[in-house]
């Protein structure tokens, strides 16, 4: 259906070259009421939640789970090999499954991504697992 809402899905993947790149995906909003319109039900493998503090900066690391991540404060910026980056805010999301390609040893110069706690406020998230 045309007029069906959707809501927009980030996603965080390993594509061909074996290099963490960005993309947008619609998931269809069918169930519910029209003042509350739901997606289907996904399976998840339970969560958890996290502080980083102020000046955190992780390594390059690729997703050993796929997983969805929620900013509920502060600021999370995750950069890519090719030199982009993306800013998350409280209330934004993205789904994180740049998973190591089959038979691959990781390797920093290629695979994955780093990211850093921006601003003054400690960056609070909330994980669960795809």
């Amino acid at each position: 259906m045309a007029d069906t809402p959707t809501f927009t899905k980030v996603v965080l993947y390993t594509a061909d070259d074996g290099r963490a790149r960005f993309r947008e995906e619609p998931i269809a909003l069918t169930e519910g009421k029209p003042q509350a319109r739901l997606s289907a039900l996904m399976p998840s493998g339970g969560c958890q939640l996290r502080m980083s503090p102020v000046g955190f900066r992780s390594e390059f690391h690729v997703t050993e789970t796929p997983q969805w991540v929620f900013i509920l404060g502060g600021q999370m910026e995750i950069f890519l090999q090719d030199g982009s980056s993306r800013l998350f805010k409280p209330g934004e999301h993205f789904f994180s499954a740049d998973v190591l390609p089959k038979g691959a040893t990781f390797d920093a110069r290629l695979h994955g991504h780093w990211s850093r706690q921006v601003g003054d406020q400690p960056l609070v998230t909330l994980f669960v697992r795809g």
